[in-house]
């Protein structure tokens, strides 16, 4: 081979190189993925299995965990994500604020596993009776469209109350302390809560919403890598499979991760379903009703069009 033969092959394998080392997986080889306490994600890095599949192919892993969805939405906007997992009104704000967001899946509904909690001995006994009183909600999350839409059952509007915008360790002293009357909260908070406080349900999301789980990607990860999405959304797949045969193995290998005892996370488990899928556009409607209702509530910026950011693997 000649030497300028031997420079062009050198400089070729420099720029394929080049290109793979995108900004959407970390400068180089190592994906970074945002977790919550709690869910498929956490179980996939407890387990270990996407990253021994990706170190096959020299690629890392990085986990960030967050509190809800909200804020690991926000780093996946600044790019210090590239992809995570979050209810249902998380990412409609996420993308009115023009985060590069792109929904590539979504777990089954879920409608039990949020809740309206109220102390035990509440003189509050139906939704209506909500009207004028303190409720704790992280804002933007998943609980903050089910809140809306239970006061809406009830005819009542969000400005009727009064809304305690809360983390949930926050609002969890807040409700103990009696600072709020009533604490939108959603699963393992919400079994927690419901053991250690005996706090009664006002009401789940059933017949309210669906609660469903999507995950969430950077657009960058997806133009560049979508061959890392496919192979995140099999390992899911096959730890959706894993987990919902063995709820108690789920249950004792979430424990130490959550603090939570076994006991709560299996009632918390019992309200869950397992099996990643493509948005369908019943789905993606959901979705769409949700941002027209905070629109509407002068709670986002701008309308958005969620069918503008479901991921197709074919484009």
């Amino acid at each position: 081979m000649t030497p300028l033969r031997r420079l062009t092959r050198f400089l070729l394998a420099a720029l394929v190189a080049t290109a793979f080392l995108s900004p959407a997986t970390a400068h180089a080889t190592t994906l970074r993925i945002g977790v919550q306490k709690y869910g498929t994600l956490v179980l996939l890095q407890l387990r270990g299995t996407l990253a021994r599949r990706l170190a096959a192919a020299g690629v890392g892993v990085e986990w960030a965990e967050f509190p809800s969805g909200p804020p690991l939405l926000e780093a996946l906007a600044a790019g210090s994500i590239d992809f995570g997992t979050a209810g249902e009104a998380p990412p409609v704000f996420a993308q009115a604020a023009g985060a590069p967001l792109l929904y590539v899946g979504v777990e089954p509904a879920a409608p039990a596993g949020e809740a309206i909690l109220v102390p035990q001995d509440s003189p509050l006994r139906a939704l209506g009776d909500l009207a004028g009183k303190r409720i704790a909600l992280n804002k933007g999350s998943n609980v903050h469209y089910f809140l809306v839409a239970a006061l809406a059952k009830a005819g009542l509007a969000p400005g009727d109350v009064t809304l305690v915008y809360l983390a949930p360790a926050d609002a969890r002293a807040a409700f103990e302390r009696g600072s709020v009357d009533a604490w939108a909260i959603w699963d393992p908070f919400l079994a927690a809560a419901q053991q250690a406080t005996q706090a009664r349900t006002l009401a789940d999301g059933t017949g309210l919403v669906r609660n469903h789980q999507f995950y969430l990607a950077h657009r960058d990860l997806a133009r560049d890598h979508p061959e890392f999405l496919r192979i995140l959304l099999e390992e899911i797949a096959a730890t959706d499979a894993w987990a919902a045969a063995r709820p108690p193995e789920v249950a004792a290998l979430l424990a130490p991760r959550t603090g939570l005892s076994p006991e709560i996370l299996g009632v918390a488990l019992s309200r869950l379903g397992y099996g990643v899928k493509p948005l369908g556009a019943e789905i993606v409607d959901d979705q769409q009703h949700i941002a027209d209702v905070f629109r509407a509530l002068g709670l986002l910026p701008k309308a958005i069009s969620v069918r503008d950011t479901v991921w197709n693997p074919q484009s």
